[in-house]
Formats: C-alpha cells, structure tokens, sequence
C-alpha cells in the first residue's frame, strides 16, 4: 500500500472493464484518482467504491476524441488538486473489420479515439508536468500492434501509432523527467468478453493462444499500469510492457 501516496493520476476509460480496475487499485495505493470517460452514469459508481473504502477520487465526463473537453478536464484537475502527475490513457474502442470491409467513418472514429486521444491527453497533460518537475504517462497499446491478425485493421492501426508515439514522446521529454511507456494486453476477461465466450470457446483460446494456461483479468494489466506509473519504474522510460499470458512468445 502506499505506493502512489501524494500523486494525482487522470485515467481515461474509468467506467469501467481495465480502467475501472486501474482507477481503484491506484487509490487504494494512495492517489488522487481523476476517473474520466463519456458513461457518465458508470463512473460515478466506480468513485463511490473507491470512496467507501476511504479513496479519493472524482469523475469527470471526457470524449477523449475533443480537445475542449480534454483542456477542461486537465484544468478540472489542477483546480482540485493542483497538479497531474500521472496519465492512463486506457479508453478505447474495437470494431471488428478487414480493411476492405471498413468504411472511412469506422476508421476516423476508430483512430479519433484510440489514436488522437491519446495524443490530445498527452500534450495537455505534459504541458502541466512540465511546471512539477515531472511525471509518468502510460499508455494501453495491444498485442494486436505487434502481430498480424485478422478483422481488426482499424484497430490494430490506432494501436500502432499508440505504440510509436509512447516511444517518440519518451525521447522527447526524457530529460525533463517525464516518463512514456506503453503496455500491450492480450485476451483480457472483461464482463463484456465474458459474456461472448462459451467455455468451449474459452478453452480453445487458452489451448491455442496462450502459453499460461488460463485468461487475463483487469488486474493483471493493472497492476503493470501501477508499476510504471510509480516511483519504482523511474529509471523506465520509452518501454513496452506486453501482458499477453505468453500469446506473443509463441
């Protein structure tokens, strides 16, 4: 416990799934949790449990695609605790295509979130790093950007350029103390994906993809995302944390 105590972190795609999960393990780890994400209703539900167990935390509805909304969010969060020193930037969306199946609105709204997101967070957020002295940002990649696969071009393209920019704004911005990575799930268990898998389905995954022999669940990328957002990853900066139960070894 302990290990965020006196940090303020913002983490996008709160409501719920992964970022749900970071948002509570972050406060029960002593940060002031900023919980933002367009399922308002949702979010609110994620701060009251991070409340009663005596956390702090507040939510705030971003469309991580608008840049207002994200000057907003970012201003919110310096009124409230006057500072950010740590950025999730976990929203995201998948639609499931082929390239010559996916028409130019599912690929502008598919990179508009995943991919312009992330950017608009980091820049307005590093803007405010710059006044403390520091901070870490970490962004949610995916296995899909390191190996081909099938029906996720879109997708796989957004998490791609997630995945160049970690990389690129790490260099930049290294020497003030700043700190990038990146970190790539594989199959996670979410109640969504839970609810889609028969158990044979799942089975088959876990023989045919995976080297451990079952799936993820949110806290297994969380408690990565905690690692490089803390103290202890302060000699890490540019890196790429796969969390994919050994589906990319193979």
């Amino acid at each position: 416990m302990g290990r965020l105590n006196g940090k303020v972190a913002i983490i996008t795609g709160a409501a719920s799934g992964q970022g749900a999960c970071e948002a509570e393990i972050f406060a029960k780890e002593g940060a002031k949790v900023v919980a933002v994400d367009v399922q308002i209703d949702l979010l609110q539900q994620v701060v009251l449990n991070i409340k009663s167990f005596g956390g702090e935390a507040i939510a705030l509805k971003l469309d991580v695609s608008s840049e207002e909304e994200w000057k907003s969010v970012v201003a919110q969060t310096v009124e409230a605790y006057g500072k950010v020193d740590i950025l999730v930037n976990n929203a995201g969306i998948v639609i499931s295509n082929n390239i010559e199946n996916c028409n130019l609105n599912e690929w502008n709204k598919i990179q508009n979130i995943n991919a312009t997101g992330v950017y608009l967070g980091t820049k307005y957020v590093i803007a405010e790093m710059l006044k403390t002295g520091g901070g870490s940002i970490v962004n949610i990649s995916s296995i899909d950007s390191i190996v081909g696969g099938s029906s996720s071009a879109a997708y796989a393209a957004s998490k791609g350029s997630v995945r160049s920019l970690s990389r690129h704004t790490a260099i930049d911005y290294a020497k003030s103390n700043i700190r990038v990575n990146s970190v790539f799930p594989g199959y996670i268990i979410t109640p969504m994906t839970e609810a889609q898998l028969t158990d044979d389905a799942r089975s088959e995954y876990i023989y045919s993809q995976t080297a451990l022999p079952y799936l993820g669940k949110p806290e297994d990328v969380a408690y990565g995302v905690l690692f490089l957002a803390s103290d202890e990853a302060k000699f890490i900066t540019g890196t790429e944390l796969v969390i994919d139960g050994g589906y990319t070894a193979k």
